[in-house]
């Protein structure tokens, strides 16, 4: 069921959901748009909306232009007393700013950089948040990844090095034991770091599960032992890591097009939402050693970058339901939609 829709101001690749109690009907979206010529130049925006399901409304609150973004996460719940977007950027930037409500209701909101670190002269592709929200991990276009810490507001980079051969689109920290972060690459490797050795000590290194390169990697919430890996070669695979030297494939489901982003269900065990880049959206369900495609969302028409779930499950005539936002790279497509109540259940 479509809720609501809008084009950005240029080329979509991110949407996150605030996750923070009062805030949830808070989506963030990004954009990077190219801008070809003699003087190529990489531009960006942030843009808040506020979602109200019931309504099927979708009000742009505020937006930011800046460099252009690859990534958004919003800080995780309990780590920070307000809600931080942390962003990744092509010049190289990682940046925090802070939602700010003002006395105007809805129409206050706002987003204020509190703090910009400049991580490396290439481009930062990824950024994920630990889940105390004192450390940030940045993969970075050269094959690098960097660890910040985040305190009183504060960013440093406390390490950084070089941990693939290509491209490290995704890097990831363990929600269940901080200290080691995952990494993946266009090298087709998946990796796991032990920020306890020191910053190039491998956990583990697996180059030949992945037939092209690893677009994303995700921890379940609920399951210690899983960790999710989406690829170009448009498989996602399912990790078994108790050993956490020798993880185990477990499954696999194919989705088509690339899998460029997974988001787990906040509150559904073995429900995730995948972004499979030429194919659309997809949701998935992981039983144990099985994965099902249980529903298809093809109403972009270009790249399908950005998924997220909401925080928050509007009651839509009289049912309680999942809310989705997804959007679309060349067609610039924002979408916030719910999926089939009966199979998410």
């Amino acid at each position: 069921m479509d809720v609501a829709h809008c084009h950005l101001d240029g080329n979509a690749d991110a949407v996150e959901f605030c996750p923070h109690d009062s805030y949830r009907h808070v989506l963030a979206a990004s954009t990077y748009t190219l801008q070809e010529g003699d003087q190529p130049n990489r531009a960006g925006s942030v843009s808040l909306f506020s979602v109200d399901a019931e309504a099927r409304h979708l009000e742009m609150l505020h937006r930011v232009s800046m460099a252009g973004i690859f990534d958004i996460k919003w800080n995780p719940v309990g780590g920070h007393s307000s809600p931080l977007l942390a962003q990744a950027d092509t010049d190289g930037y990682l940046r925090i700013l802070r939602l700010r409500s003002g006395s105007g209701g809805a129409d206050g909101f706002s987003l204020e950089e509190i703090n910009g670190k400049k991580v490396s002269s290439s481009m930062c592709l990824y950024l994920d948040w630990n889940p105390s929200a004192t450390s940030i991990t940045v993969g970075l276009s050269d094959g690098s990844v960097a660890i910040a810490s985040f305190a009183e507001s504060q960013l440093e980079v406390q390490e950084k090095w070089k941990a693939h051969d290509f491209e490290l689109w995704t890097t990831s920290f363990d929600t269940h034991q901080p200290h080691l972060v995952y990494t993946g690459s266009d090298d087709c490797k998946f990796s796991c770091w032990d920020l306890r050795d020191g910053p190039s000590k491998l956990a583990f290194q697996n180059s030949k599960a992945h037939t092209m390169g690893v677009c994303c990697i995700t921890k379940s919430p609920f399951d210690p032992n899983t960790v999710l890996t989406g690829s170009y070669d448009e498989n996602l695979r399912v990790w078994d890591v108790r050993a956490i030297s020798r993880p185990v494939n477990e499954t696999f489901v194919g989705l088509g097009g690339g899998v460029w982003r997974i988001k787990h269900h906040p509150f559904v065990p073995g429900l995730v939402l995948a972004a499979c880049m030429h194919n659309g959206f997809a949701v998935v369900k992981i039983r144990g050693n099985e994965a099902e495609v249980i529903e298809r969302y093809s109403k972009h028409e270009s790249l399908a970058y950005g998924a997220d779930w909401c925080r928050e499950e509007p009651v839509i005539d009289g049912i309680r339901s999942s809310l989705v936002a997804t959007c679309s790279f060349y067609d610039k497509l924002l979408r916030v939609w719910i999926p089939e109540s009966n199979k998410v259940k």
